[in-house]
Formats: structure tokens, sequence, C-alpha cells
């Protein structure tokens, strides 16, 4: 069993702290329970938790949602009790995290990275022998060497493709039926950005970018904890004939703006249709890609409108 203790944790803050902006006194609290085993200990006598079995968390069901309950410091129990006592079940993050709130979304994305990392990261990679964690998590240290290993995220670009008027959108085959998304893959080593960008749309789909702009960026906690890059990219003229990559994507296709307007409109659930056919639908509003989508959605929206 595992408790995740994150930014519910409460004490008295030093007096010098009152000068400081909330953001800054928060941020520098939680540097301070990072560094600080003692200040850490003493936080989680007050904490609030989240509780974790193996990388599921505790949830309550409501309605057509998921509730993530906190709690303080719990005695040990096996899981059928904890699950009896707390009246939740232990659910894998993956199937319930578009169910959750943005903030239970977000904390619980970041407990589960962390606990995978330090699941995969208890042996240190140059003596062999085992690593021990500080109180609050943040990093894992090699008592014969004292080497620090610190929790890492893989960069990842997500990149909305678009020829002026339509957007490009594709589909793996883990992906839900009839949901498409944007194209998306792994930084290579020595690689920028805008490189991986151009390879991945050039590996997936046979197109050559011609300009790319920064979006935004999101923690994503599969496979093991990813940083997604988000970027619109736009291909040269006259050369939009999709080539898909079948070892990477099922299909890609291109899609008009009404088109893309309308299945963000859609609320699931997505059920078969008479016809055995899956409605076309995006990811939901906490993936950044339906961000992504929306962004450009409005800004064809915004083009269209007269002057």
């Amino acid at each position: 069993m595992f408790l995740y203790c994150g930014i519910a944790c409460r004490r008295k803050f030093f007096w010098c702290y009152r000068l400081l902006s909330t953001y800054v006194t928060k941020t520098r609290y939680l540097f301070e329970l990072k560094e600080d085993d003692d200040a850490c200990r003493k936080a989680q006598q007050t904490g609030a938790f989240y509780l974790f079995h193996g990388l599921a968390p505790l949830l309550q069901t409501s309605a057509h949602q998921y509730l993530a309950p906190r709690h303080s410091l719990l005695a040990s129990l096996h899981k059928p009790e904890m699950e009896t006592e707390l009246k939740g079940s232990f659910i894998e993050l993956r199937k319930a995290l578009f169910q959750l709130n943005a903030r239970d979304a977000s904390m619980l994305s970041t407990a589960q990275a962390l606990l995978r990392w330090h699941d995969a990261h208890q042996f240190c990679s140059r003596s062999g022998q085992p690593t021990k964690k500080n109180v609050a998590g943040s990093k894992r240290v090699c008592p014969s060497n004292n080497i620090i290993y610190y929790p890492q995220m893989a960069p990842v670009v997500i990149t909305l493709v678009s020829d002026g008027t339509r957007c490009l959108l594709a589909r793996q085959s883990s992906f839900p039926k009839g949901m498409y998304s944007a194209l998306a893959g792994f930084c290579d080593i020595g690689e920028s950005v805008e490189e991986t960008i151009r390879r991945e749309v050039a590996e997936e789909v046979g197109l050559e970018v011609e300009s790319l702009q920064y979006c935004a960026s999101q923690h994503w906690p599969f496979p093991s904890g990813s940083l997604m890059i988000a970027c619109h990219a736009t291909v040269k003229p006259g050369q939009t004939e999709i080539q898909v990559n079948l070892r990477e994507l099922e299909t890609a296709a291109w899609f008009s703006h009404d088109e893309v307007a309308t299945a963000l409109k859609r609320k699931g659930p997505y059920t078969q249709q008479q016809n055995g056919t899956f409605p076309f639908w995006l990811p939901p509003k906490l993936a950044i890609s339906h961000q992504l989508i929306k962004e450009w959605v409005e800004k064809q929206t915004c083009s269209s409108l007269p002057a």
C-alpha cells in the first residue's frame, strides 16, 4: 500500500514567507519538504494523502465521475479491507483519468509517475547496490557512492498538422473505437523539438513540415511519465497526399473545420451505431491534444469571419 502526499500538506510558514506571494510561498515550502526529511515527516502528521495499491489509486464513484478522496495517515490494511472501510475501489488510472476533476487528475498523474519511477530505480546503475529514497520521494541515493537519482520524464511531441483549411488526425489500433488524435512521438537523443516534429510527421504520414508553432505542454503519466510538447505545424502547399506508416498508425486522414467542430461538441459515451461503425470523436478535454484541436478550430473560425 502506498500513500502519496501532495500540496495538501499543511503547516505554519516561517514569518519571512509572509512577505512573498502565495505562489512563491507554496513553491518554497514544497522545496523545503523535498530537501528536509524532518520537515517532511512533520508535515505528514497533518497532511492529506492519496492512496494507491500498486499503481492504482483509490477512487469513489459518483454519478458519471470518479472522486479521489484524501486521507490522513492510516493503519496498514489489506486491499479488500481498505476498499470496504473507505467505500471505494482501487481503479487503473488510465481508465479513470478523464472522469476525474482537473486537480485530482493532475495530482494522481504525478503520484503514479513517481511511484512507477521509484519501482524501476531501486538499484544503482553504477554499483548495483540498492538505492534509498528520501522521505518526500523526490530522489533516490546510492549509499555506496552517494550518486543521487532524480525522477525523469521522457519528452514527447504532439503535433496537429494543417494544410491551411484542414487538419490531419490519426488513430492507432490501441485507441478507443472512433477516436482520432494529433500525431505524437518521442524525441530521439540529440534532437531538438523542431527536428522531432519534422521527423515524426515524415515518418508517420509522409509529409514535409513547412512551419511550426509551439502551443503548450502537459505532463502525461503513460506509459511511464512523459512531457507532452504540443505544437501546430503546416505542410508545404501542394504536398498533402498522406502515406500512412502502418507500423505506427492504423489510419490517418484530413478533416474539415466543420467535421472537427462537430466532433468537439459530441459528448460521450460513444457507442457503436446501427451500421456497425463508431462516430468520429476526439480526445477528452483534459488531454492536451484536445486543446490543440480546439485552438485550431477557433483560429479557423476567426479567420473566416468578415473583417
